[in-house]
């Protein structure tokens, strides 16, 4: 049987969401394309869909389901204080932050659409990233060892501009990346970032030293990136 790779990635931009609304999305999304996959062993093939969702989400903190809950240095009675959420989820890495200002995006692929790499997956996300701040005259990086988008990795002034957790099976992926924009960055106080000491956060905005930083320019810029790097076919919905 001959598979047909369906390179076209549905855009569907939901604005403010809340976090279990989406995630449930993400579920959704993600069982209609593992079953359009059982379904084409049948031997009456389609193609399966991919999708990308992009999101703003109230305060919220989510803790991947290797993190340590020790890095939430907030008491359920303090996060109602501050108007937060926390939710532990089955994306990889640590604790997060998610709230207003964040630009965060959830593709939603079906790799075998475009390579059967999650190592590859995660390295060109990140590239996405980094060409997305270096619009604006900053130098994105990697840390080794360390999953997500840096400005001076190696020095005491690392700090990071995005984090990255994802989840895959049967080569579909969930959950993304979150590219601080306009963020409130005191909202990681209350947390050790992914569980690492010692290091940063910052955002376009504070590195700008500008008031806001457009959120739909991102977004368009992080579209053209994605595009180019995954050999995609972008269709908004």
């Amino acid at each position: 049987m001959q598979v047909l790779q369906n390179k076209k990635v549905l855009v569907t931009d939901l604005g403010s969401k809340d976090y279990k609304e989406t995630w449930d999305l993400q579920e959704q999304i993600f069982q209609q394309i593992v079953s359009q996959k059982l379904a084409n062993r049948s031997g009456v093939y389609e193609p399966t869909k991919n999708q990308l969702l992009f999101v703003e989400h109230p305060h919220v903190y989510t803790l991947g389901k290797s993190g340590d809950f020790e890095n939430l240095l907030l008491s359920e009675e303090q996060l109602t204080r501050i108007g937060a959420t926390f939710y532990k989820i089955n994306r990889g890495g640590d604790i997060t932050y998610h709230g207003p200002g964040q630009l965060v995006g959830y593709p939603i692929l079906d790799l075998e659409n475009f390579f059967t790499d999650i190592h590859k997956y995660l390295r060109l996300l990140e590239e996405a990233v980094i060409a997305v701040v270096g619009h604006y005259g900053l130098k994105g990086q990697r840390s080794s060892g360390e999953t997500g988008v840096w400005l001076d990795p190696d020095t005491k002034f690392a700090r990071k501009i995005c984090a990255m957790g994802v989840r895959a099976s049967r080569w579909v992926t969930m959950h993304g990346f979150a590219l601080n924009v306009n963020v409130d960055v005191g909202y990681f106080d209350h947390i050790i970032p992914c569980g690492i000491r010692g290091k940063g956060v910052t955002s376009l905005q504070n590195e700008l030293g500008v008031t806001q930083v457009p959120i739909e320019e991102v977004k368009a810029l992080f579209l053209k990136f994605f595009q180019q790097y995954f050999e995609a076919e972008i269709v908004t919905s």
